[in-house]
């Protein structure tokens, strides 16, 4: 191969390891900002009841019963 190319896919790997580490640390972004928004949900009031209804929504889905929520 030509010394050009070489050098031309040499800069192509490279700039598709800086997009995939980009695309990692925004990852890791994320799964912080979703964690903590997990955790400052589980200290709202009625949060116990809330995640109660979604588990018997999800039993009636496993049991074949889908209802449509029509609020």
């Amino acid at each position: 191969m030509k010394e050009q190319t070489l050098i031309e896919m040499k800069n192509k790997i490279q700039s598709l390891t800086n997009v995939v580490q980009h695309l990692m640390n925004e990852l890791e972004y994320l799964r912080t900002v979703s964690m903590g928004t997990l955790e400052t949900i589980k200290h709202m009031p009625d949060y116990e009841e809330a995640l109660g209804k979604i588990k018997e929504k999800i039993n009636k889905e496993k049991d074949g019963v889908k209802q449509q929520d029509t609020k």
